[in-house]
């Protein structure tokens, strides 16, 4: 390219004490472009962006700007070049007012007091550049997930952020919130802002990017086109070609298959409605809606984690007592949550640690945890499901989002559970780790165990369910068999009035 770049890491490394994250990677940001940033959990993707944030400095290799080498010990330091990022948890204060997380730090001030006339004003225009219509005295809090992405947006720009990072803006999006996203993105690129981009979902990257920079193993493997087949995007991340993206292999879920689990008229008000279905031995089953269905409700109220109002669930014939998750752990249930960092891990606690919490108990010698046997269990299942990590005793928050997710099915794995609860299982993880998850799955699945996945994703939905139940407004909208989905069927019924269609029958 001609052009000079905004902001160019080059031939930048990190070490972390023994290992080497960040290995001689160049990567630039243009005016006005899209460069997306692409590979595995793990492949240290985190790292780069945090070096061009401020928030960690290169032990080798330069930052450059504007033609310029700089250092950036802090993300001040960052802001003041130019440089934003909106990070996949987002740094909003919820008990603040918009107006007060957009100028968070540089509150306008008169005579020693915050002026706030001023700070709303500045609010306001910070707003005007995306589109945002909102009061902004109102409370972060109250913003859904999409509207608080993009008061992040407004607070970088309203520091006059030239570069913005944009690190999994998309992951808690609905389709139609990524694509109001995406237009305020290409209204940004025709400003002259210049965006890296990082996103696990690669029909994205053509539809919002310029080139593509793959890493793999903290190391650069290419720079291609954002057009370029997700076939040979995936080859370049994970080094091997992965034919089939959704590898279901069927258990045992025929006529002759155990019931394992029933779930009889649940309801819980506000949340759902007189729910009923049963799970096979081998099965999986997926429940697909729209957000607001009332999916995540129901699974945790089949974990034991919410109280339901009326219903009954039974694991192999045997009904659990309402809202007791030590009881649905016994019997076999195992609880792969939505929210992996807030409700599926405690994040200073070790690996070994977040793999046992399910058997502590379980495993117990006379009242005392038996912390060796632990370890091992720990140490079998992490090596078993690749867990990439430096040590079993670090803690789990340093792990990638895809091997903390294998660490919260490995969990259940120690604990024997026979039926799986899974919300949004792959939400943020790579393509290579989302495989790995599948073909968990239908090793659970193999040997004779239940599966029942919530998920927003229309084709994992449809190439890893035996069976699809469709929620809406809380309640079964329909039922199709794997062979009978698809993508307008699963909508349809998704968007479908549940009244009327009671009423047909």
């Amino acid at each position: 390219m001609s052009q000079q770049p905004l902001v160019t890491l080059q031939n930048v490394g990190k070490t972390f004490g023994p290992v080497t994250v960040i290995k001689d990677v160049t990567v630039s940001v243009y005016a006005g472009q899209v460069q997306v940033l692409l590979g595995e959990n793990g492949a240290g993707k985190s790292t780069l962006i945090k070096m061009m944030a401020g928030v960690y400095q290169p032990d080798s290799g330069h930052i450059v700007v504007d033609g310029k080498t700089v250092t950036l010990p802090t993300t001040r330091a960052a802001e003041d070049l130019g440089i934003a990022t909106i990070h996949q948890e987002l740094n909003l204060v919820p008990t603040m007012s918009i107006a007060e997380n957009v100028m968070l730090g540089r509150m306008p001030t008169k005579h020693g007091m915050v002026d706030r006339s001023a700070l709303r004003n500045r609010a306001r225009a910070a707003l005007a550049l995306i589109g945002l219509d909102v009061d902004v005295d109102t409370l972060v809090g109250e913003l859904g997930i999409a509207r608080q992405q993009l008061v992040e947006i407004a607070k970088a720009l309203s520091i006059n952020a030239r570069i913005l990072i944009l690190d999994e803006p998309t992951a808690a999006l609905t389709r139609h919130e990524t694509q109001s996203l995406f237009a305020v993105m290409a209204d940004l690129r025709r400003r002259g802002v210049g965006m890296l981009f990082i996103s696990h979902h690669l029909d994205e990257i053509a539809e919002v990017g310029d080139t593509v920079t793959v890493l793999r193993d903290g190391e650069f493997i290419a720079e291609v086109p954002a057009a370029t087949p997700e076939a040979e995007l995936v080859t370049l991340m994970v080094g091997r070609s992965i034919e089939d993206q959704f590898p279901r292999v069927a258990g045992d879920a025929g006529q002759a298959a155990a019931e394992i689990l029933r779930v009889e008229n649940l309801s819980s008000a506000g949340k759902f409605d007189d729910i009923s279905f049963t799970v096979k031995a081998g099965e999986v089953l997926g429940i697909a809606g729209l957000v607001g269905a009332g999916r995540t409700e129901l699974i945790r109220a089949i974990a034991g984690v919410d109280r339901y109002s009326t219903g009954s669930v039974a694991v192999r014939g045997h009904v659990l007592p309402n809202g007791s998750i030590p009881a649905a752990i016994a019997a076999g249930i195992g609880h792969v949550p939505e929210d992996r960092k807030g409700h599926g891990l405690v994040l200073d606690a070790s690996v070994n640690d977040n793999l046992g919490y399910a058997t502590l108990a379980s495993t117990a010698k006379l009242g005392l945890v038996d912390f060796a046997g632990q370890r091992s269990r720990a140490a079998e299942v992490a090596k078993k499901l690749r867990i990439r990590m430096h040590t079993i005793d670090q803690p789990i928050g340093a792990l990638s989002g895809g091997n903390q997710q294998k660490a919260v099915f490995g969990r259940w794995i120690i604990a024997a559970s026979t039926v799986l609860l899974l919300d949004e299982p792959t939400r943020g993880v790579d393509v290579g780790a989302k495989v790995e998850i599948y073909e968990l799955m239908n090793a659970i699945t193999a040997a004779g165990g239940a599966i029942l996945m919530v998920s927003s994703e229309l084709p994992e939905i449809l190439g890893m369910s035996d069976r699809i139940l469709v929620m809406r407004d809380g309640r079964i909208a329909g039922e199709l068999a794997a062979s009978d989905a698809t993508q307008d069927a699963v909508m349809t019924l998704a968007a479908r009035d549940v009244d009327d269609k009671n009423e047909q029958r």
